[in-house]
């Protein structure tokens, strides 16, 4: 297989259904890990605490993953100016990238460390959190505030190496977080009875180690990672600052639009009762399974585009698309009949509520409707960001967001008056508002007309 001189694989070369399916794999094993120990972490929390801790994980959670979010667009901006440098052999200024990508993660999650713990209280009163649930949210946003520096971290060099073409080293850095992280989470909420600080706790831990690991091989491979460790290369550049922000800043602009949506759907499901928080949580982490798979692809398409583009192989852009629609068609639309047909089977497996588990059937049919609508995202805004068109993924991050997302549970739930059922379908509708534009983005070819980020101030 083609290798670049760098530490992953080149994939403007060989055959595009295998290189693409070498790439996805790892990061498939490493999404199915992810899945796994927060699944482990919502049944521990399920069975041991009942309804008010999987509320409280839930609600604490969501504001935890739009300071996440903020990370991971940031990631996924410097991903996709790494893979174009790659793709176009320019490994020498792989420096001064690598460096203000690490100097960029640092100060925002110190930022959002320090806003999670002075303000902890006031946000999750703007989230509705249940009273029965509210102490517990507070001991995890709290203490996984103070653990964000390691998630950022982390991030950061998987996005630097997946850039580079190297998918299967984060796979072993989570290997590593998973199983410190399935330990710890039976051992602090079972034995040690420590609730959901305790799920916290574990969870930062795992990250913690993760991410020293990660450090660690880095360092050691230093040559072939283009970056010597030293102070000076983590000294600001206004010029790759300025690419960085332009590719970074758009991506987490537009997670943090659909958190602040999804935020606000929690706020309006919370107001129906623990119940429904609980339900509400389980139907999230079911319906993100199917990502175990289509994940993988998705990731897949953005760095083959951004190699590839950068290398003018049009056709190879072409394929790689095609392979991941059709994987994420027939992933989804599996998943989707076992939802629907065995609902309640899904939801005993987190708790053994029968007040939860009676919204099962309601909440899985309703999050299913964005399905289709995914599918078109894990192959069609791959090119998107592949190309590096920051600008049409912030408007339509923003348009599924805000406008769509937030309106149209507005428009159902209250409105309306359809209660839970409307807020949980505006909440999966939206999705269309990013498939379908990405879908005809595609279709009209005008991506061919961008400019490559290589090159650029």
């Amino acid at each position: 297989m083609p290798r670049n001189k760098s530490l992953g694989l080149d994939l403007t070369e060989g055959s595009v259904v295998r290189q693409m399916v070498l790439y996805a794999l790892p990061m498939m094993l490493a999404t199915a890990l992810q899945q796994v120990y927060s699944l482990v972490d919502t049944i521990v929390v399920g069975q041991m605490l009942g309804s008010a801790g999987l509320s409280s994980v839930a609600v604490a959670s969501q504001l935890i993953g739009f300071m996440t979010f903020l990370c991971i667009g940031f990631s996924g901006g410097a991903q996709i100016i790494i893979s174009q440098y790659t793709g176009a052999k320019r490994f020498d200024e792989l420096r001064s990238i690598i460096g203000n990508t690490f100097l960029v993660h640092a100060i925002s999650a110190l930022f959002f460390t320090l806003i999670g713990i002075v303000f902890c209280r006031p946000l999750l009163n703007l989230l509705n959190a249940p009273p029965e649930a509210f102490e517990g949210a507070v001991d995890y946003l709290i203490i996984s505030s103070i653990g964000l520096i390691f998630v950022y971290g982390y991030n950061c060099i998987c996005a630097i190496l997946r850039g580079m073409g190297d998918s299967s080293r984060p796979l072993v850095f989570i290997v590593i977080s998973s199983i410190i992280n399935i330990v710890l989470d039976i051992l602090f909420v079972g034995p040690l009875k420590m609730g959901a600080a305790g799920a916290a706790l574990a969870t930062i831990i795992s990250q913690a180690v993760a991410f020293a690991v990660a450090i660690a091989y880095l360092y050691q491979r230093r040559e072939a990672f283009h970056f010597d460790f030293k102070l000076k290369s983590f000294l600001p550049v206004k010029d790759v600052l300025g690419k960085i922000c332009r590719q970074g800043l758009p991506q987490a602009i537009q997670m943090a639009a659909i958190n602040v949506s999804i935020m606000f759907i929690h706020a309006n499901v919370n107001s129906f009762g623990v119940a429904a928080s609980a339900a509400f949580s389980v139907g999230s982490k079911i319906e993100h399974i199917p990502s175990i798979a289509t994940q993988g692809f998705s990731n897949a398409v953005a760095a083959m585009v951004g190699q590839n583009f950068a290398a003018g192989k049009f056709d190879r852009i072409r394929k790689t698309t095609n392979v991941a629609l059709v994987v994420s068609v027939v992933v989804l639309s599996i998943a989707a009949a076992v939802y629907l047909l065995f609902p309640e089977t899904m939801f005993r497996l987190f708790t053994q509520d029968e007040s939860v588990i009676a919204l099962a059937a309601t909440v899985l049919a309703c999050m299913t409707i964005a399905y289709p609508a995914n599918a078109m995202m894990n192959s069609y805004r791959g090119v998107v960001l592949g190309v590096g068109n920051a600008g049409l993924n912030l408007v339509l991050g923003i348009f599924d967001g805000v406008v769509l997302r937030v309106g149209l549970a507005y428009l159902l739930g209250t409105v309306l008056e359809m209660g839970l059922p409307g807020f949980i379908i505006g909440y999966s509708a939206a999705a269309y508002g990013m498939g379908v534009p990405c879908m005809i983005y595609y279709l009209s070819g005008a991506w061919k007309r961008r400019k490559s980020l290589v090159g650029k101030g």
